[in-house]
């Protein structure tokens, strides 16, 4: 049950960034033939999720079953205390994905509105070059913090 909750959690966010996604490049877009594109990370998305719910449906009947062959009251109690221990452990892996994850994305789109932004000011203005550089290195920091806090996370688990 608990891996089921973990598969909806790594499911759901990635949903909703694609949906996000899909109606960003549809007004961006517009005009343009990019049905191809959104085909193909749609059915990456699809191959992805049927994986994750396939592992997911295995290695809950595995539980099910390493369940059933032991009641006693007393390795009962101590499965409990390990699935607390190993729910702890799993929670702070998806965060410092999420994290590392998250910041790579944000720091994407910083360089990606920044770096056009730099080469157009340069070309008009050679000078300015010094200081339109700062502007994309801040995007890239900005992957680089996450990657900080995900090793940090890593280290306390």
């Amino acid at each position: 049950m608990i891996t089921l909750l973990y598969a909806l959690i790594i499911i759901l966010p990635a949903f909703a960034i694609m949906t996000s996604a899909f109606v960003t490049m549809k007004k961006h877009f517009e005009g343009r033939n990019v049905k191809k594109s959104i085909r193909m990370n749609l059915a990456t998305f699809a191959i992805v999720a049927v994986a994750v719910c396939t592992m997911t449906v295995s290695v809950s009947a595995v539980e099910a079953d390493t369940a059933n062959a032991a009641e006693t009251a007393q390795t009962q109690v101590q499965e409990e205390a390990e699935e607390e221990k190993d729910s702890s452990k799993g929670l702070g892996l998806l965060a410092a994905g999420l994290v590392t994850g998250l910041a790579g994305i944000g720091g994407g789109i910083a360089v990606a509105a920044g770096a056009p932004a730099a080469i157009a000011a340069t070309s008009e203005n050679p000078k300015a070059f010094g200081k339109s550089i700062i502007f994309v290195a801040l995007g890239e920091s900005i992957a680089l913090y996450g990657v900080v806090i995900s090793i940090l996370i890593l280290n306390k688990i």
